[in-house]
């Protein structure tokens, strides 16, 4: 049987793609490097951090849905959700770089100004980010041609993530000196930079195609009904968010675990064999004068190890990562998206549980449960947007009526309300086990805290996500049947309006 076609053309994929690497300079720092910027430079406490990230999630129930609701009933020349692309580029790279400079204030007014920034960034990113996404569901109808156009996307996501994890320490300290501070603020703005030419690259290179009923009626309540009556919708929100408390909590306690639990000669030891160390009284060769461009050189007093170190393994996982983003569309054409995200979800369990076993000594195992993991999580990264959109095609399939944009604002609230969540429980886990920030004398308690919070609790919550995914009810057959029938009624509407016409 034939199943409806409509493909995108390579330009229009790797166009799509740049902005969500944009995004990701933001996502992944939060992800990665909030926690130890706003505790260890910036000087906030460990609670006041996590109250901020938890706080910054009941703003983002309002902001979040309002934009999807808001992206909706735009109407423009160039669609809906594109000219937010172009219209929010210069506010996100500005206040992206606000959020990550230090102010030399009094303590009391560098929390309230690391508040402000913090909620006006998750503003911005919403206004970029919820748009952004629901073009994934309107550019094509063919659902394994989402799966393609995720697979560009998160291959981009997954480069800038490698950039941030691999780049971000070692430039901190490369351009600080030894002033973290400047640090941040010099690398934050070359991220920023970067992201405002991708968004107009974007958004000159997309095309939206899928519509809503033209006759449809606009209705805030519906669209609110829609999706809460949208069983495979609720399992994707339900997901996201445990996915992101996890990503969040893992993320923040990955640094920590490089820096604290990491037995820092053996890591060195380890890392030597990638040409960081500069023989002493000897010159750099070649390859590492390159290396040191972007910071990657061990310098003598050895206190940049775990940068390099984290940078260093972020930058090859990521790779590991890549290649399952790549591997998600056959796979998921072979058995379907459900069976691919929830074996994704089973492995990447087991694969974080080991680190919580490993000795610190040990860097070559932790450097294989890092391939490992990277290796079983990678496959699942682009299936989730596109089975939004697939989601959104159920909800139009069972009621006639669209709304892509409050259908993606719904999962984007869920994965930010997963990065606050996971970083507060994360901070306070780390702060029950008695982890104190800006310290190097780190309690043989903390770091067991520290190996709970990177290991072990993810991987259960990783088998909770793994076993939501497993009661999705969009089989592989269903998708094809509801796209097949969507096109369908798409052509037969496009027909009525050229009789009328006529």
């Amino acid at each position: 049987m034939t199943h409806f076609k409509q493909k995108l053309s390579f330009g229009e994929k790797l166009g799509y793609s740049l902005s969500d690497a944009s995004a990701n300079f933001v996502f992944q720092i939060l992800m990665f490097f909030s926690f130890t910027f706003y505790v260890d430079v910036f000087g906030m406490t460990a609670a006041a951090a996590g109250s901020m990230f938890l706080i910054g999630r009941l703003f983002d129930a309002i902001t979040d849905p309002a934009m999807g609701i808001i992206a909706d009933r735009t109407k423009t020349r160039w669609g809906k959700f594109r000219p937010w692309l172009i219209w929010s580029a210069g506010p996100f790279a500005f206040i992206f770089w606000l959020a990550f400079i230090t102010p030399d204030w009094a303590a009391e007014s560098k929390t309230i100004y690391a508040f402000v920034m913090y909620f006006l960034l998750m503003a911005v990113y919403t206004v970029n980010n919820v748009p952004y996404c629901a073009l994934n569901g309107v550019m094509t109808g063919d659902v394994n041609e989402r799966t393609s156009l995720s697979t560009f996307r998160f291959v981009a996501a997954m480069g800038a993530a490698l950039v941030v994890q691999g780049l971000t320490w070692p430039l901190v300290a490369k351009f600080g000196n030894g002033d973290d501070a400047r640090g941040w603020s010099i690398t934050v703005a070359i991220y920023a930079a970067v992201a405002f030419v991708f968004f107009f690259i974007t958004f000159f290179t997309v095309k939206e195609r899928v519509k809503p009923d033209p006759n449809q009626q606009t209705s805030v309540k519906h669209d609110i009904a829609d999706c809460f009556s949208n069983k495979p919708w609720v399992l994707l929100f339900v997901a996201t968010l445990v996915i992101f408390i996890v990503l969040a909590m893992r993320g923040g306690a990955m640094t920590l675990f490089t820096q604290y639990y990491v037995d820092q000669d053996a890591l060195y030891a380890f890392i030597s064999n990638f040409g960081v160390v500069v023989a002493e009284g000897g010159e750099m060769s070649l390859w590492q004068k390159w290396l040191n461009v972007f910071g990657f050189i061990i310098n003598e007093e050895r206190s940049n190890v775990h940068n390099v170190g984290f940078g260093l393994f972020g930058m090859i996982c990521n790779g590991v990562t890549i290649i399952g983003v790549i591997l998600s569309k056959p796979l998921s054409s072979m058995v379907g998206k459900r069976a691919v995200f929830a074996g994704s979800m089973f492995a990447t369990s087991v694969s974080t549980a080991w680190l919580y076993f490993l000795p610190a000594d040990n860097v070559k195992l932790q450097f294989i449960q890092g391939l490992v993991w990277s290796a079983s999580y990678g496959p699942s990264i682009p299936l989730l947007w596109s089975m939004i959109a697939d989601a959104a095609d159920f909800s139009e399939w069972k009621t006639g009526r669209r709304a892509t944009g409050f259908a993606y604002a719904g999962v984007v609230f869920a994965l930010k309300a997963g990065l606050g969540l996971g970083g507060f429980i994360g901070a306070w886990v780390l702060g029950m086990y008695g982890f104190e920030g800006g310290s190097n004398a780190v309690t043989a308690e903390a770091l067991t805290g520290i190996r709970v919070t990177a290991g072990l609790l993810p991987a259960a919550l990783f088998v909770v996500a793994g076993v939501v995914m497993a009661f999705y009810p969009i089989s592989k057959e269903l998708n094809l049947e509801i796209a097949d029938d969507l096109a369908r009624r798409r052509l037969e509407r496009e027909g009525e309006k050229a009789v009328s016409s006529s």
